[in-house]
């Protein structure tokens, strides 16, 4: 079944109204961002997408501010602009307002797509980048950058191209400068921080 190796339950505050995003088949499709805030108080912005029937059906309950997003993470490279994008959002499957905490859990399993990157922060913690390919029906895959800390990081470091990994976490958000053409543009870099491979 679609989703079994690509799950996300978000709860958060929705940040903005729904605008436009594509057409699909027959449906249209919506965004919006889901600010969803950490024990530590730090904010993770994500981009929700979903259908607009979906949308019109969201009841809207007094008194609950906190919309529940349950979905699966996707990827497509952006290639308008300057040069392509990895773009990650998650795509809704069943959203409903609720009064529980903020909430960000990601379970996938897929296959390491490109050579496991291990380096050392300023501060000299050791992090291993990792892109897995996750796969869809239809033969599509979605390209999904993945980060590991401290002893994890050591062992996700010794994972080869082709290795099957199933792994828990949380979609974060971290804004980064690119400069183009000598012009500083602040961006935004998604992926999972993994808390754990099961």
């Amino acid at each position: 079944m679609e989703g079994m190796n690509n799950n996300v339950r978000l709860c958060g505050t929705i940040a903005d109204k729904p605008r436009f995003s594509h057409v699909g088949g027959a449906d249209n499709y919506f965004t919006f961002p889901l600010d969803i805030e950490r024990l530590s108080g730090f904010v993770d912005t994500v981009n929700i997408i979903v259908r607009q029937d979906m949308l019109d059906k969201l009841e809207i309950v007094e008194d609950m501010h906190h919309l529940a997003v349950l979905g699966e993470m996707r990827s497509y490279n952006n290639k308008r602009g300057e040069g392509s994008r990895l773009v990650i959002s998650v795509f809704a499957r069943e959203m409903y307002f609720t009064d529980e905490e903020d909430m960000n859990a990601v379970s996938l399993t897929g296959a390491i797509c490109k050579k496991p990157n291990l380096r050392k922060t300023p501060m000299g913690r050791q992090i291993c980048d990792i892109m897995l390919a996750v796969n869809r029906r239809y033969g599509r895959s979605d390209y999904l950058p993945c980060i590991a800390w401290g002893r994890l990081a050591e062992g996700c470091a010794e994972l080869k191209v082709g290795d099957i990994i199933s792994l828990e976490g949380r979609l974060q958000s971290r804004k980064y400068i690119k400069t183009i053409n000598g012009v500083a543009t602040e961006r935004t870099a998604y992926e999972v921080s993994i808390i754990s491979l099961v």
